[in-house]
């Protein structure tokens, strides 16, 4: 043992040395990574791998030092904290001091202490959540020479860790022991890309054999972390000098599960925030409503107009005309010693007489209304899941009023959109259709409705072959026209229910069709009879053998992983002795679209010794089948199994045919062992397997048939690549009849797309000796090939898969959430954009688009796939070509906009034919969208973010109705919000379930995260949590609304009633000599805004309502109020300002009028002003409350009762407070005024009634534009 850790030792100095000189070329592309067991007993400075990231992760914002100066510097971004904080402090200063130093300050050190306690309480939810991740265990080899437990954070790069069967990746591993019997490692990567299905890595080449960690001395050299999920290259060096390739499948990523593999050994590759999941979280950002930044921008302006106020009065102060006025009032003046100051104190003591122009109160109100705008949300049992116990969860109360604002929306599709559950609901098999009502029947029982409504169409008609292109290897725009609408369901309200109950039964539970199943049993008794009789296959009808090769094809063309029940996601061992196996490994993935197949050249060698009978369908059965179990086949297993699949539709496939007996029982690397009806087990010799890929579109195995002995190639792919691959021969009668079958099923086809299922169809092709041979020779070059590996394998696929036999198709139902369809189309009436961001294959992308009806079957489909930026810059370009040429160049296209499309790829003003609909994308002119659709890889996003082509892919994007973005990396999830973000200046709303999820949620101005089936991660970083996406519709058309109208209405209400109370005191400076002096008691001064105007506009901004929640559901368009800013315009505010003056005037002349020749003092004469300005302002409030409730007039009352009570109490116990004018009985005497009572009359009425007019005529108007849409839908409803 000592030799052996110095002969490494040895090994690894020289590896030291040898890679120094390579250090200054390669320190900044690559990273060297060491076993940390060599250096166990070396000092820590030793160690190459100290450099590297430990595994300790850290998502909060702020530190116990950084907490207080990043948390005040995020809340100076609302600019009115930094005005009260400027005011507070200057009343510090003696000499212009209006209010005692600590009660100036108090309110603004609450205000900023209750923000930052809520801060402070989210960054520890994210420090408690980040502290139970870095304290999970797992298992690392350490210096006793075995392995032990430690917590994650404890990792670092270099380290060996077992992991084990249904544990979480602590962090990125290199895959180096499998006690898989095949070297793989099967994981499931839901918190990555959202997809429950299983992946499978590979062991590195080199370490096939059973690993041990003191035997290893290799130097793994690879890339620097990078936040590609797709991507990993290196190579690791032997001791030898031998190299090997890494690559992607051999990486296991952090936060993957393993699956269906008891054990496996890996060297940690990147630890912590090096790693590829946490290279994709951007982390949490600080978010700021829209109707906040403009109020800060109304603040600014009150800043200004405060200033202004106080530079005139300092300017004015020496003017001898106004002194001379002064004069005239002097018995108000003199009793205020302020009247005397300097000029150079004049403006800072009116700055703080007049702060209330931007009151503290505002802002404390806001806070309020939100707490209770978010408590009555969550009281809505709309919102509650009884099913999942579970209700809305608001986590964030500074943008609830975003709601009501989103112009754009980003979903994920696992989980969101679907439940990503498979229901298996009809088929075709040689041109026969079979329904499967009785299937049909069975969900229509459990959803309680209607048998007859559920029933799927079973007659075939004769449609006309459906349109479907495929688009080009990195080629040409690709513009899909599908004429089945008329065949189309649309979304009711009945497939929703449906879709809902569905997902409660396993894609398993399957009733088979009668029928079918008769023709399967008879096939499987007629074969077990000439199988004992040696008799010619072709005595069974050509149709019997259609059938059963498509349940054959079902059960063995896939890559599903057989499990046991009792031990669920354990792989099922299953002993075979078959006499066709030989001694085979299995070969290095070659390409992301081969599977490892056994080895060519021994299949090869094999094949020249082996006899083979003629080729076809009708061949002897051999008297013994070599792998016919008599004892298995009368006594089959009772033993449920179950299906763990790389897709759910391959589960659903196999759970299909199961139901006909036809059982995938066991899958070895070089066999598949099957279970048939009167055959009992059967196992297939697996010779090839060529995975789906989205360029072919399909996939196959090579397998050598166990009772003929032929070599066949069962296929299935989608219909649009399949169909075209099947060559009926001519001349013959065989050769009418395939085309008669073909005709039939192409039916059918459209009737499955027309019903919104996803259609495969399903193929075969019998080899000869010499076609096999010939074929496997040039995929043996392929795989060999060193240059050009990928090219050479695909084309060997496709030479493969020609000329093939078709035996069937099926529909397959992808079970939707309960009410996603008509989701999506209420908020696409409301004018929202929706976009889709999934990590899911192209195809199976789009069919999901199709059924939840964001795509529509008339609506042209531009499709980019490119291999290089400059393909899809020529997509992009042609993109734009087409749309400007058949939008903009048309008869009725405007010049402008067409020329403005060629300057300006991010401003465009689209007009078109009617096919269009408006959409509000930003500050701009607003564009029609049209009646397109976009669908872009994941690949050919990642070149179209470049900056260089960005702006094109926006302006390509933003004029079709939907885009579909597949398989999305997390990053790009976010990338993609963030620049529509930006660039569009819009509002967005990111939705998701999954960890994928999180970075979009957090870019979002708005992030909704779905407690789905794959944890918590999206809830914990989202704004708001919901149960089910159909709640989306509510939460935003209806509490959105009201949130955003009822924060906009109220906050320009309090700029109104500040700017008009300090108005008053800005009319008497004209008489007081430009002092700074006020005619109002301090008292009132502070109580005004604090206790007697309080209430009600707390009232009102929170339960007010504009229009009702069943109005606002069955009128979207109402929703583009808010989208629009229509309750909070720029205009509006310089509107309130100017009505708060003219009120102002009202309220102080009438009363300086009507006193003007009497001799009553400042504040009898002060206080009815007071009085009719709180008597203005709720009346004003009152004109503008839409819903009246008891609450609104109780607390209307008790703001005037308090007012009074107040004046009463204070003017009765205040003697000589300020003598020689003091208040004492003021308010007892202009009780007994009749003058008093008079003005109170006169003055709300003359000071509202321009208001009054103004809102009369815009109530007119919407309600107006409300009972014509009523009308509209009435009349739609009663006029279909």
């Amino acid at each position: 043992m000592a030799r052996e850790i110095g002969e490494a030792g040895d090994a690894k100095s020289s590896t030291i040395k040898k890679h120094k000189r390579k250090k200054t070329k390669k320190e900044s592309k690559t990273r060297i990574v060491h076993a940390n067991i060599l250096y166990d007993h070396a000092k820590g400075g030793d160690n190459p791998n100290r450099h590297y990231a430990n595994n300790k992760i850290k998502t909060t914002k702020y530190t116990l030092l950084s907490f207080i100066p990043k948390n005040l510097f995020e809340q100076f971004h609302r600019f009115a904290n930094v005005y009260f904080v400027f005011i507070a402090l200057l009343n510090f200063v003696p000499v212009v001091n209006a209010f005692q130093p600590e009660l100036a300050l108090a309110p603004v050190v609450f205000i900023l202490s209750v923000t930052a306690i809520k801060d402070l309480w989210e960054d520890y939810r994210r420090h408690r959540s980040d502290k139970e991740i870095n304290h999970l265990d797992c298992l690392v080899y350490s210096s006793e020479r075995c392995y032990v437990e430690q917590y994650w954070k404890e990792v670092r790069v270099g380290d060996f860790i077992r992991l084990r069967c249904n544990e979480i990746l602590p962090a990125d591993v290199l895959l180096l022991s499998s006690s898989d019997p095949d070297r793989l490692c099967h994981i499931e990567t839901a918190t990555l890309d959202g997809e429950t299905n299983l992946k499978q890595r590979q062991v590195v080449r080199s370490f096939i054999d059973l690993f041990d960690p003191l035997k290893y001395n290799s130097v793994i050299e690879c890339e620097k972390p990078n936040n590609d999920l797709n991507r990993f290259r290196g190579y690791i060096i032997h001791r030898n000098g031998r190299r090997d390739g890494l690559y992607k499948d051999n990486l296991l990523l952090r936060g993957c599960t393993i699956r269906n593999t008891e054990e496996a050994v890996g060297i940690v590759i990147y630890a912590g925030h090096e790693t590829k999941a946490m290279l994709n979280n951007n982390g949490p950002r600080y978010k700021r409503s829209k109707l906040e930044r403009q109020m800060n921008v109304d603040v600014f302006w009150c800043v200004i107009i405060l200033l202004v106020m106080c530079l005139l009065f300092a300017r004015l102060r020496n003017n001898k005309y106004w002194i001379h006025i002064t004069h005239h009032v002097t018995n108000m003046v003199t009793f205020f010693p302020f009247c005397h100051f300097y000029m150079g104190f004049i403006c800072p003591l009116f700055l703080l007489c007049s702060q209330v122009l931007i009151p503290i109160s505002l802002f404390v109100s806001i806070e309020i209304v939100k707490i209770c705008q978010v408590f009555f949300i969550h009281q809505d049992m709309e919102l509650y899941d009884e099913e999942t116990d579970s209700h809305l969860q608001c986590r964030a109360l500074n943008i609830t009023e975003d709601l009501g604002q989103m112009q754009y929306i980003f979903s994920d599709k696992t989980g969101t959109l679907t439940e990503n559950k498979m229901v298996f609901r009809r088929c075709t098999v040689a041109g026969v259709e079979y329904s499967h009502d009785a299937n049909a029947r069975r969900l229509a029982m459990y959803q309680e409705v209607d048998s007859e409504e559920e029933e799927c169409l079973s007659h075939g008609g004769t449609l006309p072959r459906r349109e479907s292109l495929c688009s080009q290897h990195s080629g040409k725009v690709v513009l899909r026209s599908q004429s089945t609408k008329s065949h189309r369901r649309t979304g009711s309200r009945a497939e929703a229910k449906r879709a809902s109950i569905l997902s409660k039964h396993t894609e398993k539970d399957i009733t088979p069709d009668p029928q079918l199943l008769d023709k399967v049993n008879d096939c499987g008794s007629q074969m077990e009879f000439m199988r004992f009789h040696s008799q010619l296959l072709n005595q069974i009808p050509p149709d019997l053998c259609d059938v059963f090769d498509f349940f054959i094809a079902l059960t063995i063309c896939n890559t599903v992983v057989v499990s046991s029940p009792n031990q669920p996601r354990q792989k099922v061992s299953i002993s075979s002795s078959s006499s066709l196996t030989t001694n085979r490994s299995s070969s290095q993935r070659a390409c992301s679209s081969m599977l490892s197949s056994p080895s060519a050249e021994s299949t090869l060698t094999k094949l020249n010794e082996e006899h083979f009978p003629g080729q076809g369908l009708q061949q002897a059965f051999s008297p013994v089948p070599p792998n016919y179990d008599q004892a298995k086949a009368s006594a089959p297993d009772k033993c449920e199994l179950r299906y763990e699949a790389e897709s759910p539709d391959e589960a659903a496939l196999v759970y299909a045919a199961r139901a006909y007996k036809c059982s995938l029982v066991g899958r070895l690397p070089d066999q598949v062992t099957v279970e048939l009806p009167h055959l009992g087990k059967l196992t297939f010799e697996l010779l090839h397997t060529l995975g789906f890929d989205s360029t072919r579109k399909r996939m196959s195995v090579v397998v050598r048939h166990p009772l003929t002995e032929q070599i066949t190639v069962y296929t299935k792919g989608a219909d649009s690549v399949i169909m075209d691959l099947v060559r009926p021969p001519s001349g013959n009668e065989l050769g009418k009849r395939q085309r008669k079958i073909l005709f039939k099923t192409q039916n059918y086809l459209n009737l499955y797309a027309a019903d919104g299922l996803r259609t495969l169809c399903i193929a075969k092709k019998v080899l000869s000796k010499e076609e096999y041979a010939g074929w496997l020779r040039c995929h043996l070059e392929a795989e060999t090939a060193i240059q050009g590996r990928e090219e050479l394998l695909f084309e060997s696929a496709l030479r493969l898969e020609t000329d093939l036999h078709l035996l069937g198709a099926t529909g397959i139902e992808d079970r939707l959430q309960d009410g996603v369809p008509e989701t999506i189309a209420a908020l696409r009436r409301a004018g929202l954009q929706i976009w889709v961001l999934t990590g899911d294959k192209q195809e199976t992308a789009i069919n999901i688009a199709y059924a939840c009806k964001l795509l529509d079957p008339e609506e042209e489909i531009i499709t980019l796939n490119a291999e290089s930026q400059e393909a899809c810059a020529v997509l992009l370009d042609e993109s734009l070509h087409y749309i400007q040429a058949k939008f903009l160049c048309g008869s009725s296209a405007d010049p402008h906009a067409a020329k403005a499309f060629q300057q300006d790829y991010t401003a465009l003003r689209f007009t078109g034919p009617p096919v269009c609909s408006p959409a509000f994308s930003g500050p701009s002119s607003p564009f029609l969208v049209h009646r397109l659709g976009l669908v872009i890889d994941g690949r050919t996003l990642a070149y179209a973010l470049d900056k260089s082509l960005e702006d094109k892919f926006l302006a390509v994007a933003r004029s079709c109705r939907s885009v579909l973005c597949c398989r999305s990396t997390p990053l790009q999830k976010s990338m993609v919000v963030k620049l529509v973000r930006n660039k569009l200046k819009v509002m967005t709303l990111a939705i998701g379930d999954g960890a994928n999820d999180v970075s979009m949620i957090q870019v979002a101005d708005v992030g909704v995260g779905i407690s789905g089936q794959e944890g918590m991660q999206a809830v914990m970083a989202s704004d708001f949590a919901l149960p089910r996406f159909q709640y989306l519709q509510k939460l935003l058309l209806v509490h959105g609304h009201w949130c955003y109208s009822r924060l906009a209405n109220m906050i320009l209400y309090f700029f109104y009633k500040n700017a008009m109370f300090v108005a008053l005191i800005f009319w008497y400076q004209f008489y007081c000599g430009f002092s700074g002096s006020a005619m109002i008691d301090q008292w009132y001064l502070i109580f005004f805004n604090l206790m007697f105007s309080a209430f009600p506009q707390l009232i009102t901004g929170t339960l007010d309502k504009d229009v009702s929640a069943e109005t606002l559901q069955e009128l979207p368009q109402l929703y583009m109020s808010g989208q629009n800013s229509e309750e909070y315009k720029p205009y509006m505010f310089w509107m309130n300002m100017i009505d708060a003056f003219y009120q102002s005037l009202i309220c102080f002349f009438i009363p300086y009028f009507a006193y003007a020749d009497s001799n009553v003092d400042l504040f009898t004469w002060g206080t009815p002003i007071t009085t009719l300005a709180l008597f203005t302002i709720l009346l004003h409030l009152g004109i503008e409350t839409k819903t009246w409730t008891w609450m609104n007039w109780t607390s209307i009352a008790f703001s005037i009762v308090l007012f009074f009570m107040v004046a009463l109490c204070y003017n009765a116990s205040c003697p000589t407070c300020y003598s020689p004018s003091n208040p004492y009985w003021t308010m007892e005497r202009l009780l007994g005024d009749p003058l008093f009572y008079l003005m109170c009359i006169i003055t709300p009425i003359a000071a509202l009634l321009p208001r009054y007019a103004l809102l009369h005529l815009t109530v007119l108007r919407t309600l107006t534009i409300v009972f014509m849409y009523e009308s509209v839908c009435k009349y739609s409803f009663w006029h279909p």
